[in-house]
């Protein structure tokens, strides 16, 4: 008698053709995007599931992995992972995957598109001339990109493409990084800083740093207090790695000149928040990858990652390797 395919739940926006490479291997359960899987997968099928195909939407906690006791992989459609609580996963020998490298182009354009309409103050150009203004009188003058100062919080793989784009419009390029990116500076991609002095010498500093308890809120007060108040905030990485409420207080008191962000604390963002009323923030909805050709590469990796798993082959991206290490590699 033939063995009977795992069962996996799958709370994301799979294309057809992937789904059917999903549904060669496995039996699948679909839930909702977002909706919490301890609560809207029946009990049978709880107990039932060895995978999960999710987006960061969907919360892979404590109380999640619990209620799916034989859960042995999670293949989350980002490359972030905030959702998941990995250490628990990683306890209870659940592998971990996810979708990086092919987001880090769309992510870093977006990145220099929001330094450039910062700089050429281009949102409120847009509205000049929809209003009639320039039936009045020329624009307001804006600022040249070339000799600008871009800092760099983080310096991953999203960091290294945008110190190249920024390279192009004749921008200096500093970085701060837990551990130094030798490579990078030997080719003259970027010089390193420490992070105080990284923060007060960027005309644009753009944050790419993964939330984690540590840097969660960890750009505050203090560090809008030390940038110049001629410099932006470009946040492309995960909002709550920015205190939001010292953000407002920052741009409303003119510590420092805007912001573009295309994360926030909590998402979507309410148009009654004062971020929203502020003129010189220029606000994104968290689309950095939202591109059709780098979606459907990232679902075609968080696809592969979930159905190798299943069948025993080694996946391509994985957060949490020793688990499958551990596993006798092949038997997740």
């Amino acid at each position: 008698m033939p063995q009977s395919l795992p069962t996996v739940i799958v709370s994301a926006p799979v294309p057809p053709d992937l789904r059917s490479a999903v549904e060669a291997a496995c039996r699948i359960v679909e839930v909702p995007i977002g909706e919490r899987l301890d609560r809207a997968v029946p009990a049978a099928e709880r107990q039932a599931a060895r995978g999960v195909l999710c987006t960061v939407r969907t919360p892979v906690d404590a109380a999640t992995l619990e209620a799916l006791p034989g859960l042995k992989v999670v293949s989350n459609f980002a490359v972030g992972f905030d959702n998941i609580d990995v250490p628990h996963a990683t306890g209870r020998g659940v592998l971990v995957c996810n979708t990086p490298g092919v987001l880090d182009r769309a992510v870093a354009d977006l990145t220099m598109g929001l330094v450039i309409c910062l700089a050429r103050d281009m949102v409120a150009g847009d509205a000049f001339v929809r209003q009639g203004k320039w039936q009045r009188g020329a624009a307001p003058l804006t600022s040249d990109l070339a000799g600008k100062t871009l800092g760099l919080l983080g310096m991953g793989r999203i960091g290294r493409m945008v110190a190249r784009r920024a390279q192009a419009f004749d921008m200096r390029v500093i970085y701060h990084n837990r551990n130094r990116d030798t490579q990078s500076e030997a080719q003259g991609l970027a010089a390193y800083r420490q992070r105080d002095a990284l923060i007060a010498e960027a005309d644009f500093l753009s944050v790419h740093i993964p939330l984690s308890p540590e840097t969660r809120g960890s750009i505050g007060t203090r560090e809008f207090d030390a940038m110049k108040r001629t410099a932006y905030l470009i946040n492309t990485a995960r909002g709550a790695v920015v205190d939001e409420a010292a953000l407002v207080r920052a741009l409303q008191e003119g510590r420092i000149a805007g912001a573009g962000l295309d994360v926030m604390e909590r998402e979507p963002l309410d148009p009654g928040s004062p971020l929203c009323a502020l003129p010189n923030v220029v606000l994104q909805a968290h689309v950095g990858s939202a591109t059709v050709e780098t979606r459907r590469a990232m679902m075609e990796l968080a696809v592969r990652n979930l159905v190798d798993a299943m069948t025993g082959r080694t996946p391509q991206a994985m957060v949490n390797p020793a688990v499958w290490d551990a596993s006798g590699a092949g038997h997740v």
